[in-house]
C-alpha cells in the first residue's frame, strides 16, 4: 500500500469544485433574481415591462410622475391585475409612487401621509 502525499490528500476529486466555480461565474449579472427595480413610466406601453419584471420574481417601484393622471389610472388597473394573478402586493410610498412585489416577497410597514393641509396661522399652531 503506497502512501500519499499530503498534496494527493487534499487534491479534489473529479474536478467538483471546479464545475461548481464555473457554474458560479458563468452566471451575469442579468440572471440574479430579486432586485429591487426603480420605474419611471412615460407611456402605457411600459407597463408591459413592469409586468415582465414582476413575474421574473423582481420587486418594482414605479414612480407616476412622467404620465399623465389618466395614463397612471391605466397603469395602476394593468398592475392591479397582474398583482393579483401572481399573488402578489402592492403599497403607496408616497404620491404617484408605489412598490409591486411578487409572491414570496413581504411589504411590511406603512406610510402614512398627512391628511390635513399645513398652515402657518397662529390659531392652528395651538391645536398640535
Amino acid at each position: 500500500m503506497a502512501l500519499k502525499g499530503l498534496s494527493d490528500i487534499f487534491k479534489p476529486e473529479d474536478s467538483d469544485i471546479e464545475e461548481y466555480e464555473e457554474k458560479e461565474t458563468s452566471k451575469g449579472s442579468k440572471g440574479y433574481k430579486n432586485k429591487t427595480i426603480l420605474v419611471e413610466p412615460r407611456a402605457f406601453s411600459e407597463a408591459q415591462q413592469i409586468a415582465d419584471y414582476l413575474k421574473g420574481q423582481n420587486q418594482v417601484v414605479v414612480n407616476f410622475k412622467r404620465v399623465t393622471s389618466d395614463v397612471s389610472k391605466r397603469i395602476m388597473d394593468f398592475l392591479n391585475g397582474i398583482i393579483y394573478a401572481i399573488e402578489g402586493s402592492m403599497q403607496k410610498l408616497g404620491p404617484g409612487i408605489v412598490i409591486c412585489a411578487p409572491k414570496g416577497f413581504e411589504i411590511e410597514g406603512t406610510i402614512t401621509e398627512d391628511e390635513r393641509k399645513k398652515s402657518t396661522k397662529k390659531d392652528d399652531l395651538g391645536e398640535w
